[in-house]
């Protein structure tokens, strides 16, 4: 060790050719770690980095393919569904009224309640409609009296109407002295669809600033 150690001694920096073997094999070794360290931090590093987000950008963008190609595989498919749910819509819109049929459907309740042999002591459609995005509802207040039997099948062809008719918030009290015969409060709501006018209206209001 003292031999090694000696090696170092007396060294003379302005002329490292003299040195022994074992500083000069030293020197070059930290001479070679400082060329590598300086070349990652001059230029690898960033080549690194980039490399690195390379990869990561791959890797996203083998997802996306997928993802685009499953979405491909399946187009005739999704098509097909779309093709469904607009024929669903279609048929569930034909089920609202336009406005020239709305006074026919109230009629409609009206009879239905009446055949059943109900007596009306309130039929009072709403003075407005509430207008939705593309369909308008109509609130009527009901209060018939008659058997509990009879406000069953009412209610049963009211659910039965070629149109959308609701029954909401019923509450049934009896009436008389006997209890025999009661009364049911309602709010039956009716829908119509809206035309385009109307509904080119709507869309321009939802548009307009909330007025603070």
């Amino acid at each position: 060790m003292d031999k090694l150690l000696d090696q170092f001694k007396y060294l003379n920096p302005q002329n490292p050719g003299t040195w022994p073997v074992l500083p000069k094999l030293l020197a070059l070794i930290a001479v070679l770690v400082a060329l590598v360290a300086a070349g990652y931090f001059a230029d690898w590093q960033g080549q690194m980095d980039e490399l690195v987000a390379g990869a990561e950008q791959e890797a996203k963008l083998k997802d996306d393919y997928k993802g685009k190609k499953q979405l491909a595989v399946n187009l005739d498919l999704y098509r097909q569904q779309l093709r469904e749910i607009d024929s669903s819509f279609g048929a569930l819109l034909k089920q609202l009224p336009n406005k020239s049929q709305m006074d026919a459907l109230l009629v409609d309740i009206n009879q239905a309640g009446l055949g059943r042999g109900l007596q009306f002591e309130l039929f009072k459609p709403a003075p407005a409609e509430t207008m939705k995005e593309f369909y308008a509802e109509l609130p009527v207040a009901v209060r018939v009296t008659g058997s509990y039997h009879d406000m069953g099948q009412f209610a049963s062809d009211i659910a039965q109407l070629s149109r959308i008719v609701t029954l909401n918030d019923i509450a049934i009290t009896p009436v008389g002295k006997d209890g025999s015969l009661l009364a049911m409060d309602t709010s039956a709501k009716t829908f119509r669809y809206l035309d385009d006018e109307e509904v080119t209206k709507q869309k321009r209001a939802a548009k307009k600033p909330i007025k603070k």
